[in-house]
């Protein structure tokens, strides 16, 4: 058995939830923010909120869920964002429930704009200030 101490159960209070949207086609860029939140002091807890089955009947009410249950959404934009109807509905519902969304680029040679997201470089403190933010 361990013994947590008050800092240990303060980080963890302090830890924001985000939900990652991203385009199926840069899952794996969503696994290396996934890594680099695990391998850091992250000041957020990754909790992967995304649905294996985006088409069956009970998507968009699991989706909602999980971002009613977020502190914020990180979008990871990229030339696939823009035939991601999926990703799309996400970033919708999040305004739809008044999240704060940053979009960061998930490639160095890619940047493609979303309408209506704000999107970054992705770099670490890029994503701790929008996570101060929340």
């Amino acid at each position: 058995m361990t013994l947590t101490t008050e800092r240990e159960i303060s980080e963890m209070a302090d830890k924001k939830v985000i939900f990652v949207a991203f385009a199926i086609e840069d899952e794996r860029q969503r696994d290396f923010l996934k890594g680099q939140s695990l391998h850091t002091n992250s000041p957020f807890e990754y909790i992967d909120m995304s649905v294996k089955e985006p088409y069956d009947s009970n998507w968009k009410d699991r989706v909602r869920t999980r971002i009613r249950r977020s502190d914020g959404v990180i979008v990871l934009v990229s030339k696939n964002s823009l035939n991601s109807s999926g990703q799309k509905w996400e970033i919708e519902c999040a305004r739809e429930e008044k999240k704060k969304v940053l979009g960061i680029w998930a490639y160095k040679d890619d940047r493609t704009n979303l309408v209506g997201v704000n999107t970054v470089v992705w770099t670490w403190p890029a994503i701790e200030k929008f996570i101060d933010s929340l």
